[in-house]
């Protein structure tokens, strides 16, 4: 006999588990705390309310269009529902739903497909060689400072066609803009404003340059983009532009931060990875399921719905914890062990799924694949010299130092 939905007890008051790990520093203490809950049950109750802990209810939720993007991008639970700020986010793309969202996806999917992203292998190889290099003969370095901070931007600034010479100007408007995810709006709105005006008024000039000279690059592939008649407007072309720097540069920096830290963890894998560079692909999926820098994401139920024998009452928030559900056993085999040779792992869920899946996701594979090549084979023997602090593991994460010494003279 079918359960009806309504005989469920609420997600509420079912007397799932408590989690509180936000505050931490060491991913892996929370790890262990979310382990311990998702073995008590597939849903516990966190930060912002019910929290998806195990692989199937993730996936779920992911795919499920009855669970919506939060609107303003999370800011409604800040209590932001109206103002300059709330109307950037509820016109970001990373916020909309329906028709709307299918709209914009629809046309720019050919600009984000695999072929596109692979015009900058060479791009990325030859940034990330420069980083490496000045260290290359004293043997030691802070991979957050002296690599990852200064890597993925001046992709993306060849990617929008953009001065490579601008790329701290980007930096400096992404490190305003993301603190929108980091739980302190009352204080930060300003700064974030004034970041994203001062973002939307340079790219506002580099799209009004390019449409008189069309290149090959994203901003002109999106200008050119075309379906059954319909163009991006204007204000579309600047939103999708920004949502790409901001969405590609503080996730990749620390994902790669993230990876080093981990491979120098395990010495094993940094010498395996070094002797053969072709496993570095395998060797990003195998990373950013161990060690992902976004623990989860937020959506809403935009009807009752029941899930993992609890209804979740319609308009709820829900944490979607993907780096747990990565550590799921049921899918992984033995899964906090690293081993970037594994090959019977389920798929990742950083990227999300369905509807919302990441536009940049080849983009960051390939960045990520190019990086850690290059510092395995240039940077042997790595050892860390000191301690590796995370950020709190809300919004993005990732170490604010990885403190390495490695033989010099590669």
């Amino acid at each position: 006999m079918t359960t009806l939905i309504n005989d469920c007890p609420s997600v509420f008051d079912a007397g799932l588990p408590a989690i509180a790990y936000d505050h931490l520093t060491d991913p892996e203490e929370a790890h262990r705390i979310l382990a311990d809950a998702r073995r008590q049950a597939p849903i516990a109750i966190g930060r912002y309310g019910p929290e998806v802990l195990s692989y199937e209810a993730v996936r779920t939720v992911l795919r499920d269009n009855r669970f919506v993007t939060a609107q303003g991008l999370g800011l409604d639970a800040q209590g932001v529902t109206s103002g300059p700020l709330w109307d950037r986010a509820t016109a970001n793309i990373l916020g909309l739903d329906g028709a709307m969202h299918h709209r914009l996806r629809r046309l720019v999917s050919k600009a984000f497909a695999p072929r596109a992203a692979e015009r900058l292998r060479t791009v990325a190889a030859e940034i990330i060689s420069g980083l490496v290099q000045p260290h290359i003969t004293v043997g030691h370095c802070d991979v957050v400072s002296d690599i990852a901070r200064s890597y993925p931007t001046p992709v993306i600034c060849a990617l929008l066609g953009a001065p490579a010479t601008d790329w701290q100007l980007f930096s400096d408007w992404v490190d305003d803009i993301k603190k929108i995810f980091e739980w302190n709006i009352a204080e930060d709105e300003p700064l974030i404003l004034t970041a994203w005006n001062e973002l939307d008024a340079y790219l506002e000039i580099l799209i009004n340059h390019r449409r008189e000279s069309l290149t090959d690059d994203l901003i002109s592939d999106l200008i050119r983009a075309e379906d059954d008649g319909d163009r991006l407007t204007h204000e579309e072309l600047i939103m999708l532009c920004g949502t790409l720097l901001g969405a590609g540069t503080d996730t990749t920096r620390n994902q790669l931060a993230a990876a080093v830290g981990a491979l120098c963890a395990h010495p094993d894998q940094w010498a395996l990875l070094a002797e053969h560079p072709e496993l570095a692909p395998d060797a990003v999926h195998e990373l950013m399921r161990y060690h992902p820098i976004i623990f989860g994401t937020l959506r809403r139920a935009a009807e009752d719905v029941e899930l993992a024998g609890v209804r979740i009452p319609a308009g709820t928030l829900v944490a979607v914890n993907i780096a747990t559900a990565n550590r799921d056993a049921c899918v992984v085999d033995d899964p906090d062990r690293l081993d970037i040779t594994r090959q019977s792992a389920a798929a990742i869920l950083n990227f999300g799924g369905g509807v919302h899946y990441c536009l940049g996701a080849h983009l960051a594979r390939l960045e990520l694949t190019e990086a850690l090549r290059v510092i395995t084979q240039r940077m042997p023997n790595a050892r860390q010299t000191g301690p590796s602090p995370w950020n709190g593991m809300a919004g993005i994460t990732g170490p604010l130092t990885v403190p390495l010494e490695f033989d010099p003279g590669h």
